[in-house]
């Protein structure tokens, strides 16, 4: 099943923290008896498993057990309450659910939210009332369940920071086990060569679609994929050194936390054996990502894609340099920008992103909400707002949801987040609309500041500072008002910013 590894003995992964070890074949063996189980349990290609857990060896033994016997699986994020994981793992029509004992409160909250659910396991501890994977499958046979095996496909959901999450359905499984590559393989073997002498650095939680995808081609090709256990800016240099990291994905605020250690960290760190860093899932600042160029050497591409795949756009970090900014030109799909009116905009003209002849996705159990986001033409979109130059490169705006509309005119916050994120003494930021009297709505910031004001006079300070520090950029009407300082803003674990939450706290605030 792993044509790129050669050897059994090779090691599939390596925890970063801990060093444990598995072998392509002990991953293959333990693949092979968890197919069995989930045949065992009368499950069949086109049915659907889920789990929830940590970052474990068991996370991809469990994702390529269900890839083996051509299952649907969904990987939930740790991140939510039981009753938002039984919302996925019901909507999803889950028929066997993995469950880590680190998260057994969350239990009796999930299986009350999917009462459809045949079978719970427990993994990687005990859980009252639910039998041990580990005892399951323990005897099982390590050899395939089935000579022609159709291979799995994952049915991920989106982070639901703009509502509940949506299932992304995936196209009909007929491809063989053996020759169906996951989504990214194609890329990573066929543009840079990904194989067998590679190392690659997985960062952030596995239940994420990058991270959890990344791996997997990883394993198709052979690679040695090192999976942290957790997030660490620090530890992350570390392990590039330690484990001679080739490949790795990380995401704008894993550069903005790296770029903020102390100097002789950055300066003691060695990243030579980089060859291939690849970010995406959020805009990165121009000026944050010049930093990391200047730092780390042309290594560094960037793509533009979603959990849905309709289109997907690649700059190298040549690219970029010419076209600061750019998220770059189509690799998959055409992309559109589109006005109100539906109609297609000139180059250098915002309005939405919409793409066309890539894969079709559909929402699961939401036709509604599938229809919203494709028109007549067949178009569908991510809902973010941006424009195309004379070349065909793509700049993104913002997310459409996030627009501030102030005394009448349209204002995309991420410009205000990008000049506060350049500021040496901001670490993170966040920017949206809150209500106002005359204008309806102002610009509000929330910041974390690299170290937190001691006192309400050094806050004024700051605030002063940062203002000013927008204002020599940009126009007054996108500059914000005010802002405040926290200790934390609210991200997912994969760095996504949950600015809902803080715009509805506002909102509520407000209107008290």
């Amino acid at each position: 099943m792993f044509p790129g590894a050669q050897d059994p003995t090779r090691p599939a992964i390596i925890m970063a923290a801990s060093g444990h070890t598995t072998t392509y074949g002990e991953l293959d063996a333990a693949a092979n008896r968890i197919a069995h189980l989930l045949r065992d349990a009368g499950l069949q290609p086109g049915d659907h498993v889920a789990f929830v857990a940590e970052n474990s060896p068991e996370y991809l033994e469990l994702a390529w057990g269900a890839h083996y016997a051509g299952l649907l699986y969904t990987a939930c994020s740790t991140q939510l309450t039981g009753e938002e994981m039984g919302y996925i793992i019901d909507d999803c029509g889950a028929r066997l659910v993995f469950f880590s004992a680190r998260y057994a409160d969350r239990v009796p909250g999930a299986q009350a939210a999917a009462p459809n659910v045949e079978r719970w396991l427990s993994l990687k501890g005990a859980i009252d009332g639910l039998d041990a994977y580990e005892d399951v499958i323990a005897g099982l046979p390590a050899t395939p369940t089935e000579e022609d095996r159709i291979a799995g496909r994952d049915m991920l959901y989106s982070s639901g920071t703009t509502g509940k999450p949506k299932g992304i359905k995936p196209s009909g499984l007929t491809g063989k086990l053996d020759e169906e590559p996951v989504v990214v393989t194609p890329i990573l073997k066929g543009m840079f060569a990904v194989g067998a002498d590679d190392v690659y650095l997985s960062p952030a939680p596995l239940y994420h679609a990058a991270p959890l995808r990344f791996c997997m081609a990883g394993h198709q090709l052979g690679s040695t994929v090192v999976v942290m256990e957790r997030w660490d800016e620090a530890k992350a240099l570390e392990y590039i050194e330690r484990y001679g990291v080739t490949v790795t994905q990380l995401v704008p605020t894993m550069f903005i936390r790296m770029l903020r250690l102390p100097a002789e960290v950055r300066d003691a760190a060695d990243v030579s054996s980089l060859r291939l860093v690849i970010h995406a899932a959020a805009p990165c600042p121009a000026e944050v990502k010049q930093q990391m160029l200047d730092w780390w050497g042309d290594v560094i591409h960037e793509y533009y894609a979603s959990t849905e795949a309709c289109g997907l756009t690649w700059v190298t970090p040549q690219q970029w340099r010419e076209r600061p900014g750019t998220v770059g030109k189509a690799l998959v799909g055409v992309p559109h920008i589109v006005g109100d009116d539906g109609e297609e905009l000139p180059a250098g003209e915002d309005g939405a992103v919409w793409f066309s002849d890539g894969p079709r996705f559909e929402y699961h159990n939401a036709p509604e909400k599938t229809a919203g986001v494709t028109d007549a033409r067949g178009w569908q979109t991510f809902g973010d707002i941006g424009h195309l130059d004379e070349d065909g490169f793509l700049y993104l705006t913002d997310r459409a949801s996030y627009m501030i509309i102030t005394g009448g005119v349209n204002v995309y916050p991420q410009e205000a987040e990008d000049a506060l994120l350049s500021h040496p003494k901001v670490m993170d930021a966040a920017v949206f609309g809150v209500p106002h009297p005359d204008f309806g709505e102002a610009v509000q910031a929330v910041v974390q500041p690299l170290e937190m004001p001691a006192d309400e006079e050094a806050a004024a300070a700051l605030e002063a500072e940062l203002i000013a520090h927008c204002r020599a950029g940009l126009a007054k009407l996108k500059t914000p008002t005010a802002i405040d300082f926290r200790p934390e803003l609210p991200r997912t674990q994969t760095g996504k910013l949950l600015k809902r939450l803080l715009k509805d706290e506002y909102k509520q605030a407000a209107a008290a």
